[in-house]
């Protein structure tokens, strides 16, 4: 990234070459059919001679990375100056179209098994938790103030009612609420271990504490980034083929005049 910042930079200054001739042309036509064939991923999944054409996931793999290098292209393919009207309009929507799919990129990581692994459910994740919650609390009998902050948490996180500002503010929260609680949790056990010089346990009861905090989160969490990977994935589709469109539009445009 620092080598890439350079280089734009460099180009940016440096007027090596010119958007419309010669390797500036040819870095914008690389980059646009790179972003053209990000179409050949939902051709893939729709279209149903193509479904036997290799496994889904490396469609997905190579729809990202040309999702990403395309935009890098175009970019150094404009120098990073936008000229006329058509140009202009072209570029922003490739920004909105790349800056969608990163966000689609980081909602999909989390509600599944690995970037390319299977889909994770809801109930999954409940029964995993529910499993967990007996043996975590047993453990912690000697430490009822812990009990307390995470039935609590617990209780915020999975039956807590809230409305849909206060649930937004939760939500771009809740990391840090894990944190801070995992942190009171930790000084309270080593407040209690620490005078009977066993801090094996105070370090094994706290990770677990983290642990099932971190669970807990989980399950919250999930049903909100589906929702979220839903309504993204409605919005996305259109957006990729107006981009697809006003890149079009612009080539046809630079050509003709």
């Amino acid at each position: 990234m620092a080598a890439l910042t350079w280089l734009g930079w460099k180009v940016a200054h440096g007027h090596y070459y010119k958007p419309g001739v010669g390797l500036g042309y040819n870095l914008g036509l690389i980059g646009g059919l790179m972003m053209l064939t990000l179409l050949m991923y939902s051709f893939r999944k729709h279209i149903k001679f193509m479904q036997g054409l290799g496994k889904l996931k490396y469609w997905f793999r190579i729809h990202m990375i040309l999702g990403v290098l395309g935009p890098v292209l175009v970019l150094f393919h404009t120098t990073f100056r936008l000229g006329s009207m058509n140009a202009t309009i072209a570029f922003y929507c490739m920004v909105v179209v790349a800056s969608s799919g990163l966000i689609g990129k980081f909602a999909y990581t989390r509600i599944h098994k690995g970037l390319y692994g299977s889909r994770s459910s809801l109930k999954e994740a409940r029964e995993e938790l529910a499993g967990s919650s007996d043996g975590v609390k047993s453990k912690l009998h000697f430490f009822p103030k812990v009990e307390k902050k995470i039935t609590y948490f617990e209780y915020l996180a999975l039956e807590k009612k809230r409305g849909f500002f206060e649930g937004l503010w939760f939500f771009l929260t809740f990391d840090v609420r894990r944190m801070y609680v995992a942190w009171q949790c930790k000084r309270y056990i080593y407040k209690i271990m620490a005078p009977k010089q066993m801090n094996d346990v105070a370090k094994e009861a706290s990770s677990l504490v983290s642990q099932y905090l971190i669970q807990v989160q989980t399950v919250a969490q999930f049903k909100k980034f589906e929702q979220i990977f839903s309504a993204w994935h409605v919005l996305h589709i259109p957006l990729m083929y107006m981009m697809v469109a006003s890149a079009i539009f612009h080539v046809i445009w630079v050509h003709m005049y």
